[in-house]
């Protein structure tokens, strides 16, 4: 039986926070389940490292459930054309190519964008939706749109829509006030800009849902 649920939003290539916070902050256990909402890799310095984690925990038997963001669908378009792969540097491609070592996405090993390719856009739990940027709630079925729930920034919930679930999600850096007050809102938002250096931000966030606990570790990337 599981004993706690995480949920861990944007890590871009901070693989040593990362591994910080599963480690000494939130000690993650066999027994809990580890969800987290994309953007494993770019901007930050060790995208590779940082996959090669995700890879690496299920690969040691601990219950974790990568989603897929905005980041990892550039990445798996950057493959298919030019324009698509010029995008994906302007938004932090550039970092991933450094951490493989490599200057052609072409070098990148398969494996990881066949991993990344497996990815769901959204998990629906029992009381909550987990997705990366949002739902489009101006349609009947908001399940339908996997564009928005990579790249949606709105703060629109319709939880009739969505059988009456709250919604927590990553994309948008929050300040951490922003990120208390969202835990009672309808729409959870966990995202405090980890790879930034910024006044407000600078920390990668875990919540546990049981009991609607935060933790941080800043940056030590």
């Amino acid at each position: 039986m599981l004993s706690r649920r995480f949920v861990i939003p944007d890590i871009h290539g901070c693989a040593c926070t990362f591994l910080r916070l599963l480690e000494e902050v939130i000690r993650l256990e066999k027994t809990d389940a580890l969800y987290l909402l994309g953007d494993y890799i770019d901007r930050g310095p060790r995208s590779n490292e940082v996959l090669d984690l995700l890879m690496e925990y299920q690969d040691r038997g601990y219950t974790v459930h990568p989603l897929r963001g905005n980041h990892e669908e550039m990445f798996i378009q950057a493959h298919e054309s030019d324009a698509s792969f010029r995008l994906w540097l302007h938004n932090g491609g550039y970092a991933t190519l450094d951490s493989f070592k490599v200057q052609k996405i072409d070098d990148i090993p398969s494996r990881y964008r066949e991993f990344l390719l497996t990815l769901p856009y959204y998990i629906a739990l029992d009381d909550l939706i987990l997705v990366h940027g949002g739902l489009n709630f101006q349609i009947p079925d908001p399940f339908t749109d996997s564009e928005a729930m990579i790249w949606s920034r709105s703060s629109k919930v319709d939880k009739e829509l969505i059988g009456g679930r709250r919604v927590i999600c990553g994309h948008t850096p929050h300040s951490l006030n922003s990120i208390r007050e969202s835990l009672t809102a309808d729409l959870i938002m966990l995202d405090n800009g980890c790879v930034y250096n910024h006044p407000e931000l600078g920390n990668l966030t875990a919540l546990e849902l049981d009991t609607m606990t935060l933790y941080f570790q800043p940056n030590i990337d």
